[in-house]
């Protein structure tokens, strides 16, 4: 069996101090990586600062034999995601793998949030990934190489009450599409990882949770990142699940539904006569990108747009 290390890389991971991101941290460590241990030291719904539990892993992480730093810079800000970079350039040289862990949740119905919820989650899921992903780009595209490890959330297929944390979650796969295409056939990949675990987060109103169940630990989720953070990791913009033991693959697909062929325009009556074609799940596919979908869906147009005068 192939072994899998990380000698001689440098991983940033936000959210590190505790619960999942902890676990990455620990396992990336573990397998030799460097390791800049990222945490606000907030609470779950974003509020607070306090440097400590980010000290308390890297001297954790550090004790057990790894390499780890603290930072505790709020990636929800731009000047925040850049001085993490910057923080892994200054201790170790280069950053070759970061880890988009970070994230808070405000639980609220459509009657129950508000704009300012809906701005605190977007602020640390979205623009967070954002913050951090801009700021260590340029340096993997000088080097040629980079893995980029967003986080997504099954609770993007939607709970009555969370319509900010949904949101964010969602976005992660349009985010880690879009770098793809950006970064062309450079070596540098850009997964979602969809993690399953008790947390601190995930459980609401209950205790925090000390020490989770065996079969819901973090650690489980962990490998399934350790696989996309490593340089034999073969995707990109893929989006992943992981925990409990078992490990799949979440994908956004079409159809190709229903054509309409006749001599005039469609109608609404039209799309209603063919409804269960439009909605058909027995033949579908999986887009690599936008222009790919649009080569599939415009395909019987083909020759009269190739022809055309733009």
């Amino acid at each position: 069996m192939t072994t899998f290390a990380f000698d001689g890389r440098v991983a940033v991971v936000t959210g590190a101090a505790r619960g999942i991101g902890r676990a990455y941290a620990e396992l990336l460590a573990a397998r030799g990586a460097k390791v800049v241990v990222n945490d606000l030291g907030g609470t779950t719904a974003g509020t607070g600062h306090d440097p400590e539990p980010a000290r308390a892993a890297a001297a954790d992480i550090t004790a057990a034999g790894g390499t780890a730093v603290p930072d505790a810079h709020d990636v929800a800000s731009a000047d925040g995601g850049a001085a993490l970079i910057e923080t892994a350039l200054e201790q170790f040289g280069r950053v070759d793998v970061v880890v988009n862990n970070a994230g808070n949740v405000l639980w609220g119905d459509p009657t129950e949030a508000t704009i300012d919820t809906m701005q605190s989650q977007l602020a640390v899921h979205v623009l967070g990934a954002f913050n951090t992903t801009r700021a260590v780009w340029p340096h993997m595209l000088e080097q040629g190489y980079g893995r980029i490890v967003l986080t997504t959330s099954t609770g993007m297929f939607g709970l009555p009450d969370n319509l900010g944390y949904a949101t964010a979650k969602a976005a992660m796969i349009g985010m880690a599409k879009s770098l793809t295409a950006a970064a062309g056939d450079r070596d540098i990949k850009i997964n979602v990882i969809a993690p399953n675990a008790a947390t601190r987060m995930g459980m609401r109103d209950a205790p925090p949770v000390e020490t989770p169940p065996p079969n819901m630990h973090p650690a489980l989720v962990a490998p399934m990142v350790g696989f996309l953070a490593h340089e034999s990791c073969p995707v990109s913009g893929e989006v992943y699940v992981a925990g409990a033991g078992r490990f799949g693959r979440v994908f956004v697909a079409a159809n190709d539904g229903y054509l309409h062929d006749g001599a005039e325009p469609p109608t609404i009556e039209d799309v209603a006569e063919h409804w269960p074609t439009i909605r058909d799940e027995t033949d579908f596919y999986v887009p690599a990108s936008l222009s790919d979908w649009a080569a599939r869906f415009m395909s019987h147009l083909r020759d009269e747009l190739s022809n055309r005068e733009w």
